[in-house]
C-alpha cells in the first residue's frame, strides 16, 4: 500500500512538473507574440526614438575668385571635436592622452567637462587638423565624437586680406567681401536621419529629408597678378621709406573695374589668432586724406571748361607767394610767369590758387561732386568713406583757394583713382566694381573729351625732365600723372614733419587703359615728396601691369628700340 502511494505521488509530481513547464513555455509564446505582433510598432518606435537620428548635412560656401578664375577663397572639409561629458565622465584614463592631442592642459579639459557635465554635447576643438582627427578616430574614447565642417582657406593670404576679408569659424563673413556678399555665397544645410549605434557612430543613413545648397561663387574683377604686383611693390616701399602705412588702387580706365587694391600693413587671414584689429581695415576705402596737388588737374579742367583758360594761358606766380586775406599760399620755388600747362608741371599752388579764386565756386565744386568727391563709390565695401567734400555756399576765399591744390577736401585712394578715369576716359566718369562685369557702363559725362585730353596732355610734363615725377616714367609708355606731397592735418593746425607722398596717374597717355593712385602715409626714411617716394611704386606697378595685359607701348625710345604705336593714337 505504501508502495502504491509512492508510485501516485512520483507521478503526480511529475504531472505538476510537466504542467509548469507547459504554462512557463506558453507564457514565453504569449509575450513572444506580444513583443513581436502585438506590440511590434510600439517598441519600433521607442527603438528608433534612442538610435534614430535627424543631423545636418554640411554645406561648403561658394568660392570667391579672381577676374581670370583663380581662387582666392575656398571651403575645405575638416572635422571638429565635440564630447558628451557624461559619457566621458567615466573613461577619465583617456583626458591626458586627449588633452594633449587637442593643445590643452588636463585641468582646462576637465573645466570644460566639468561646466558641461549637465549637457550631452560640448565643442573641445574646432576645425583641427587631419592628423589629429585620425588620432582621435583611431584612441576610439568614449564619448568623444568627430564633426564633418568647412574651413575657409585664402590662398594668397596678406595680399588679398583687405579685399577678399574673412569668415569667423561658424563660417560666416566677418570682413571685406566675405562680408558684403555673406548670403550669396553661405550654402545652405542640408538634413537626413541616420541610425546611429550606442557609441552614436553613425551605421546607416536612412533616408535624406533635405538636400544641402551649396554656396555660390563670386567672381571679382581683381586681377591676381597685379594684385601681387602691386602689394610687393607697396610693401617694399613701406619698409624701405619706414613709412607708417600705404595703399594702391589700379582701375580699368575702360570699364572701371578694380584690378587691384592693397594696403599695407595687411595681415594674414589663415591665422585668425594672430589678426589685429588695427589691420584688418581696407585704408584704399575706409580711410580719408587731404590730396594734396593730386587735386590740379580738376581745378585746371574746371578752368578748361569755363572758356577763359587754355594751357598756354599765362599766370604770373611770382614772388612765389600769394595773400588771400590774412592767410599765405606759398610755393616752394619762384616760378615767375607760368603757363597754364606749366602750373601742372611746376605744380604751383600759388597758380592753381589764382586759377580757382578767378572760377565762380559754384562751377569749381560742381566738377569736383560730378567727380565723385564728397560720396561713396558705390563699391558695395562695407564701411567705405564718402570722405569731404564742403558746399560751396560755406566757402571762404582761403578755402577755395587752398581746394586748388588739395587742402580742406578728404578723399579715399580709390575715390581719387576714379577722378583720374575721367582724363582716361574723355570725361566719362563710370561707377567702379570690384565684381568683373561683361560690358562697361556707359557712365556720365562730367567734363568734356576736349578738355580731358587737354589735361591729359598737361599732365605727361609731369613726367619728363623738369617735371616733378621724372621717377614715374615707365619704358616703352607715355605716363600722364600728377603727384602729391601733403603735411598731415593735426590739432591745430598742420604738422610741419610728417606728410602724405602721392602720386595718381594714367597709361598708356595716348589710349589710357591703366589707372593708378599711390598714397604713402608718414615716411621717415629722408625722403618724403610724392614724386620721389609714390612715384617710383607707379611706375613699377604699372610696367608690370601693362606687361601683363598685353598692352601694346606707344612712346618711340630709340634707345630701347620701342616703336612707336601710331595706330593707338585717338580717342580713349
Amino acid at each position: 500500500m505504501s508502495e502504491h502511494r509512492q508510485i501516485i505521488s512520483g507521478r503526480q509530481r511529475h504531472v505538476l512538473l510537466l504542467s509548469l513547464f507547459g504554462l512557463a513555455f506558453a507564457a514565453l509564446v504569449l509575450r513572444a507574440v506580444d513583443l513581436q505582433v502585438l506590440k511590434r510598432g510600439f517598441l519600433q518606435g521607442q527603438a528608433d526614438a534612442r538610435h534614430l537620428r535627424t543631423v545636418s548635412i554640411p554645406a561648403h560656401r561658394g568660392m570667391i575668385l579672381d577676374r581670370n578664375g583663380e581662387p582666392l577663397a575656398v571651403s575645405t572639409p575638416v572635422e571638429s571635436v565635440w564630447a558628451n561629458p557624461q559619457e566621458l565622465a567615466g573613461a577619465r584614463q583617456f583626458l591626458p592622452a586627449l588633452a594633449r592631442l587637442l593643445g590643452m592642459e588636463v585641468d582646462e579639459l576637465q573645466g570644460k567637462l566639468a561646466r558641461r557635465a549637465d549637457r550631452e554635447f560640448v565643442y573641445l576643438r574646432r576645425q583641427v587638423n587631419p592628423t589629429v582627427a585620425a588620432q582621435l578616430r583611431a584612441m576610439d574614447a568614449p564619448g568623444v565624437y568627430l564633426q564633418r565642417e568647412y574651413r575657409r582657406y585664402y590662398p594668397d593670404g596678406e595680399v588679398t586680406a583687405h579685399v577678399v576679408g574673412f569668415t569667423d569659424i561658424d563660417d560666416r563673413g566677418q570682413e571685406g567681401i566675405e562680408l558684403a556678399y555673406d548670403d550669396w555665397l553661405r550654402g545652405e544645410p542640408g538634413a537626413k536621419r541616420v541610425l546611429k549605434d550606442g557609441r552614436h557612430h553613425v551605421i546607416e543613413n536612412v533616408e535624406r529629408i533635405r538636400a544641402a545648397r551649396p554656396g555660390r561663387d563670386l567672381t571679382l574683377s581683381i586681377d591676381r597678378r597685379i594684385q601681387y604686383l602691386a602689394y610687393r611693390e607697396l610693401k617694399a616701399a613701406v619698409q624701405k621709406h619706414k613709412a607708417r602705412s600705404g595703399s594702391v588702387v589700379v582701375l580699368d580706365a575702360r570699364s572701371g573695374e578694380v584690378l587691384a587694391m592693397v594696403n599695407q600693413p595687411s595681415y594674414n587671414p589663415n591665422n585668425r589668432a594672430r589678426i589685429r584689429p588695427a589691420r584688418l581695415r581696407n585704408r584704399a576705402l575706409t580711410d580719408v586724406f587731404e590730396p594734396g596737388s593730386t587735386m590740379k588737374p580738376l581745378t585746371i579742367a574746371c578752368a578748361l571748361e569755363s572758356g577763359r583758360y587754355g594751357p598756354e594761358t599765362p599766370v604770373e606766380t611770382s614772388p612765389g607767394l600769394f595773400q588771400v586775406g590774412v592767410n599765405t599760399v606759398r610755393d616752394m620755388h619762384d616760378y615767375g610767369r607760368l603757363d597754364v600747362t606749366g602750373v601742372i608741371r611746376k605744380s604751383s599752388n600759388v597758380g592753381a590758387a589764382k586759377i580757382a579764386l578767378s572760377l565762380p565756386a559754384e562751377d569749381l565744386w560742381s566738377v569736383l561732386a560730378r567727380a565723385g568727391f564728397g560720396q561713396v563709390t558705390a563699391s558695395g565695401f562695407p564701411g567705405e568713406a564718402s570722405g569731404l567734400l564742403m558746399d560751396w555756399r560755406r566757402w571762404h576765399p582761403i578755402e577755395q583757394a587752398t581746394l586748388a591744390f588739395g587742402y580742406g577736401i578728404s578723399v579715399t585712394p580709390l575715390q581719387l583713382a576714379r577722378a583720374y578715369t575721367l582724363f582716361a576716359a574723355d570725361g566719362r566718369l563710370r561707377p567702379v566694381s570690384l565684381l568683373r562685369i561683361d560690358e562697361a557702363p556707359r557712365g556720365e559725362s562730367v567734363i568734356s573729351a576736349r578738355v580731358a585730353r587737354a589735361v591729359r596732355t598737361m599732365m605727361e610734363t609731369v613726367v619728363q625732365p623738369g617735371g616733378t615725377a621724372p621717377a614715374a616714367r615707365v619704358a616703352g609708355y607715355r605716363v600722364a600723372g600728377k603727384t602729391g606731397t601733403v603735411h598731415k592735418s593735426v590739432a591745430g593746425g598742420y604738422a610741419e614733419d610728417r606728410y602724405n607722398a602721392v602720386f595718381a596717374g594714367l597709361a598708356p597717355a595716348s589710349r589710357p587703359r591703366l589707372v593708378a593712385v599711390v598714397m604713402i602715409s608718414e615716411p621717415q626714411a629722408g625722403e618724403h615728396f610724392g614724386g620721389k617716394v609714390a612715384g617710383p611704386v607707379f611706375s613699377r606697378v604699372m610696367a608690370g601691369a601693362l606687361r601683363l595685359l598685353n598692352i601694346p607701348p606707344d612712346d618711340l625710345d630709340p634707345d630701347d628700340g620701342v616703336l612707336l604705336q601710331a595706330a593707338l593714337e585717338g580717342p580713349a
